[in-house]
């Protein structure tokens, strides 16, 4: 098992120690979710966070790398993605201008060759001149495991990648390691702290699983979400900030394609704070509704649920359409 000195490995005392420093960065955490994030950098194991979008699954590894001041490194998954985007690629462009420039060294290495089988071997014996970590491009996973000081490694969204795909990181997540053909096995230097999120798209495999430990995460409770608010938009009144939670949660039991992110309602407080809005009313609804919801159709379910009807409902889908194009959310 790879293992560092105590003072790169324990960056957390306590589960405590967890929930205060992420508190601190205003992500408000639960006790099982800092419980995984402490046995995680103790037992140098990935977290793999699964959940629908928005409930702050990437947010967790930014924090993160801003509460253990370490660089964050990001792979985006997206499909047809390999090992050429994500872990390494030769650099053929310098490796050909390299033997262009040493065109007349190797003349003269392989001028004793009685034969063209005989040159090849000479080549051969050679060839890792060519093949060294020097003409490596190194891509989000080996900039991890060959940084000189421990990072935060987000591999994002990895349900969007191919199946295929998951087993070039197998090696890297049970062991830290990458092994080139050319080269050999290169370790890490220092061990990430590595998040894998998934939006559950699709079922990822039992081996890549098995090597993670999983944390499940869904939109917050009432409470934790009006703590999230106060933290995050401390201008809105209190009375307001509990009517806002209490109209989200409510959305979010409707059959709509998607639901309001947690990034979604601290747009929508920030946008009442703009308002100087004293509460919500049904002419607020119609005129914010584009901050919350992305799609028509269920644009007209919530307004129908919150009581708005006739004209609202009507306007309300050219709005919503545009917001689809400009807003995005949290993962």
């Amino acid at each position: 098992m790879f293992t560092q000195k105590d003072e790169e490995v324990f960056v957390f005392t306590s589960i405590d120690d967890v929930q205060s420093r992420l508190t601190a960065q205003q992500y408000v955490s639960n006790r099982k979710l800092a419980t995984v994030v402490f046995l995680a950098t103790r037992m140098n194991k990935p977290i793999l966070v699964e959940g629908p979008a928005g409930v702050g699954k990437t947010e967790l590894a930014k924090v993160l790398a801003m509460t253990l001041d370490r660089p964050l490194i990001r792979l985006q998954c997206y499909e047809g993605l390999d090992e050429a985007k994500a872990l390494y690629e030769w650099e053929y462009s310098k490796q050909l201008l390299y033997t262009h420039v040493l065109r007349e060294k190797i003349n003269q290495i392989l001028d004793p060759a009685q034969d063209l089988q005989e040159a090849v071997k000479m080549l051969r014996e050679r060839e890792d001149i060519f093949f060294s970590e020097n003409f490596l491009v190194n891509r989000p996973i080996m900039q991890a495991i060959r940084s000189e000081k421990p990072t935060v490694l987000l591999i994002d969204e990895i349900d969007r990648a191919d199946e295929e795909f998951e087993a070039f990181l197998l090696e890297f997540l049970s062991d830290y390691q990458i092994t080139i053909p050319e080269i050999g096995t290169l370790r890490a230097n220092t061990i990430p702290v590595t998040v894998l999120t998934s939006n559950r798209t699709r079922e990822l495999s039992e081996a890549l699983k098995r090597r993670c430990l999983h944390m499940q995460l869904d939109f917050p409770s009432k409470e934790v979400e009006l703590e999230i608010i106060r933290l995050k938009a401390p201008g809105l009144g209190e009375k307001l900030a509990e009517q806002l939670v209490e109209v989200i949660q409510s959305i979010r039991t409707l059959d709509l394609r998607k639901a309001p992110s947690i990034g979604e309602t601290l747009d929508w407080a920030q946008a009442l704070v703009i308002l100087n809005a004293p509460q919500l009313t049904k002419e607020l609804y119609e005129e914010t509704i584009s901050v919350i919801i992305k799609y028509d159709r269920d644009a007209e379910k919530v307004l129908a649920h919150l009581g708005v009807t006739g004209e609202a409902t009507k306007n309300i889908t050219n709005t919503a359409n545009a917001a689809s194009y400009h807003h995005g959310h949290y993962h």
